[in-house]
C-alpha cells in the first residue's frame, strides 16, 4: 500500500517556543505537515508502539490528537531531545530506570525513521558536540583557535595561567541548559582570577576547559544551513567589561547587528561542515581589535532565533528548504 510521506517531524521539548513555531509555518508553507514531538513527554502523553516480526517492522506515534507511523515521514528536524518528565507520582527509585528505558525506546523509534532526511543526523551530532575534536577540525582547515588546556591537574592549570599572564577564561565541554532563556543551572564563560586557583584541588572531581582570553572588538554567532550563512555581531565593549558570555548581558546591551563574514573565513567554515557532514551549525567567533576572527565553538543544535527575530533573517526558511530538499548538502563525516 503507497504511504504518501508528507510529515516533517520536529523534534524538541515542550518548553520550546519560536524557533520550532517559525520552523512549522515555513514547513507548512511548503505544502509538508509538520509534526511537533515533545520528548519530554514521553512517556506520559506521547505513545509510542513498535512492532517487529520476521516480514518487517512498524512504528506508530500518538500524541495529543495527532498520530502517525514512520512510514509518512519524509524529513527530521532534530532540535532538541529531552528528558522525560516522570512527574512526582513515580518514587524516585524507579525514575532513573524509567528515563533509562524511554530513552532506549526513543532510539529504537529514531533508528525507524532512518529513511528521511535528518538535519541532522543524530550521530554527526554526537561526533560533532565534541569540543575537542572541534578544536582540531578547526585548526586543520585553517580557522584560528584560542590557546586551550583541559585538564584535572591543579599544577597545570596554574602553570597556564602564568603562561597566558592571568588573561585565563574557564569554560564546559557539555551545554547544561538550552533554547533561548538558560535554565538557573547552567556555568556560562568565565574569567579565572588568581583567587580561583585557590580552589583548583577540585579539579580533580571534574576536568574543567581553560583557555586564553582573547581581547573582544565583537562577537559573532554564524547560523550555517546547507551553505547559506547568517551571521550576526555584538559590540563586546558594551558588556565585556561585566561579563565573558554575552548571555550573561542585559536585554538593552544586546543588540544584534547583521554581519558578513570575509570570503577566506566563509570557505573555512564550508570545510569544516563537511568534514563534520552536518547541514546545520551555529557558529561562535570573536573578532579581535586587530581584525582577527578567533574560533570560539560550533554547537550543531545551536540557537539562532534571536537572529530571526532581531535581524529578520529567514533561518526557518532555510531549515525548511534543507529539510524538503531532495539532495540535501550532507557529506560522510571523518
Amino acid at each position: 500500500m503507497y504511504v504518501d510521506r508528507d510529515v516533517v517531524l520536529l523534534i524538541t521539548h515542550s518548553g520550546d517556543y519560536f524557533t520550532i513555531d517559525r520552523v512549522a509555518e515555513a514547513v507548512s508553507k511548503r505544502g509538508a505537515q509538520p509534526f511537533r514531538l515533545d520528548t519530554d513527554k514521553f512517556p506520559m502523553t506521547v505513545q509510542i508502539e513498535a512492532n517487529f516480526s520476521n516480514s518487517g517492522s512498524n512504528h506508530k506515534l500518538e500524541y495529543s490528537t495527532r498520530s502517525l507511523n514512520t512510514e509518512q515521514v519524509q524529513a527530521v528536524w532534530m532540535r532538541r531531545i529531552w528528558q522525560p518528565d516522570l512527574g512526582k507520582e513515580l518514587a524516585p527509585q524507579f525514575q532513573a530506570a524509567c528515563s533509562s528505558e524511554s530513552l532506549a525506546v526513543l532510539d529504537g523509534f529514531w533508528d525507524s525513521l532512518r529513511g528521511a532526511t535528518w538535519v541532522d543526523d543524530l550521530q554527526r551530532i554526537s561526533v560533532a558536540e565534541n569540543k575537542l575534536r572541534q578544536l582540531r577540525i578547526a585548526s586543520e582547515v585553517g580557522l584560528v583557535i584560542p590557546r586551550t588546556i583541559v585538564t584535572n591537574n591543579p599544577q597545570q592549570t596554574r602553570e597556564f595561567f602564568e603562561e597566558v599572564k592571568g588573561k585565563m577564561v574557564a569554560k564546559l565541554l557539555r551545554p547544561l541548559s538550552y533554547g533561548m532563556q538558560a535554565s538557573s543551572f547552567f556555568m556560562y564563560t568565565s574569567a579565572v582570577k588568581e583567587e580561583d586557583l585557590l580552589d583548583a584541588e577540585t579539579l580533580r572531581y571534574c576536568p574543567v576547559v581553560f583557555q586564553e582570553q582573547i581581547p573582544k572588538q565583537l562577537e559573532l554567532r554564524a547560523v550555517y544551513v546547507n551553505g547559506n550563512l547568517f551571521v550576526g555581531a555584538l559590540d563586546a565593549s558594551e558588556y565585556a567589561a561585566s561579563t565573558q558570555d554575552w548571555r550573561r548581558g542585559t536585554k538593552e546591551v544586546i543588540t544584534w547587528q547583521p554581519y558578513q563574514l570575509p570570503d577566506k573565513l566563509i570557505c573555512c567554515l564550508d570545510a569544516f561542515m563537511t568534514r563534520f557532514g552536518l547541514i546545520f551549525g551555529a557558529f561562535d567567533f570573536i573578532k579581535t581589535p586587530s581584525g582577527e576572527y578567533v574560533f570560539l565553538e560550533i554547537n550543531p543544535t545551536g540557537e539562532w532565533g534571536m537572529l530571526e527575530r532581531d535581524l529578520e533573517y529567514p533561518i526557518a526558511d532555510a531549515i525548511a528548504d534543507a529539510l524538503l530538499s531532495t539532495s540535501p548538502k550532507q557529506n560522510a563525516f571523518t
